[in-house]
């Protein structure tokens, strides 16, 4: 990749053929779902970073399991956030219920200051994937927006493309829109699945 990109700005002419080697190599369509922990500021200021970042463990130890049994792949792990890649969004709306479904589960058990939420961001769509190690696209970028920015605690938004590829009846969404960085996003927030799966 690095080389086709620095061919890319040593010959600008070339661009539309090296862009097509690039998505070639590594476009995927896939659903995007982007994990970030709440809390940060106030609970390292409360409690100190090392506390924080034995969360932020204890988080990525229950989100993994719920990505991975929903057909998932962790992609990587950056400070509070998890990003992770499926073959379809309804398999990535899934894994997140799993995913505060297993935070209630730890919470339920440990004191209240080690309680674990969470807010979450989906999109789909061509994607490119470099080496199962970090991924970069439109869709991703307004996943990160809806679940680091502006998803609420406990609260799941999908982005127009990873609604629009739900099946039809499955799942209900009422639709939001936000402004931020001078854009609109369109999106759809989560309400409740028809046919709930049980707690796993």
């Amino acid at each position: 990749m690095r080389r086709l990109l620095s061919e890319r700005n040593q010959f600008p002419d070339r661009h539309t053929e090296i862009d097509q080697q690039l998505r070639d190599a590594l476009e995927r369509n896939v659903a995007i779902l982007v994990l970030d922990m709440c809390g940060f500021s106030r609970l390292t200021v409360q409690y100190g970073i090392i506390h924080y970042l034995a969360m932020i463990h204890q988080m990525e130890e229950a989100a993994r399991p719920a990505v991975s049994g929903n057909a998932g792949e962790v992609i990587k792990q950056e400070a509070d956030n998890l990003y992770a890649i499926f073959d379809d969004p309804a398999r990535a709306l899934d894994s997140a219920l799993d995913i505060f479904r297993a935070f209630d589960a730890v919470n339920s058990v440990v004191p209240p200051d080690r309680d674990i939420y969470g807010s979450i961001g989906i999109g789909y769509g061509e994607t490119l994937v470099i080496d199962d190690k970090d991924i970069f696209g439109s869709e991703v970028n307004i996943a990160c927006k809806l679940g680091e920015d502006l998803a609420c605690k406990g609260e799941i938004l999908l982005t127009s493309s990873a609604y629009n590829a739900l099946p039809a009846g499955r799942y209900i969404c009422v639709p939001a829109a936000f402004e931020i960085s001078e854009m609109r996003i369109d999106c759809y927030r989560y309400e409740r699945s028809m046919f709930p799966r049980e707690t796993v």
